[in-house]
């Protein structure tokens, strides 16, 4: 869902997949993170579908 709104609101992003690329699942435990989807920005990280957050990133 977050792939699509992104694409949708015409954001652009670097998909990470998991599936892929294992190694990054060490990172997002490093950081605390505990669920996917994860958002970086530079102004804003978003863990989870957060359409909310996610529209700020579009302005």
């Amino acid at each position: 869902m977050a792939k699509r709104f992104l694409t949708d609101n015409h954001i652009s992003f670097e998909e990470i997949n998991l599936d892929n690329e294992p190694t990054a699942i060490d990172w997002l435990k490093e950081q605390g993170f505990q669920s996917v989807p994860v958002v970086t920005s530079e102004a804003k990280t978003i863990v989870g579908f957060r359409p909310d957050l996610l529209r700020q990133l579009a302005s």
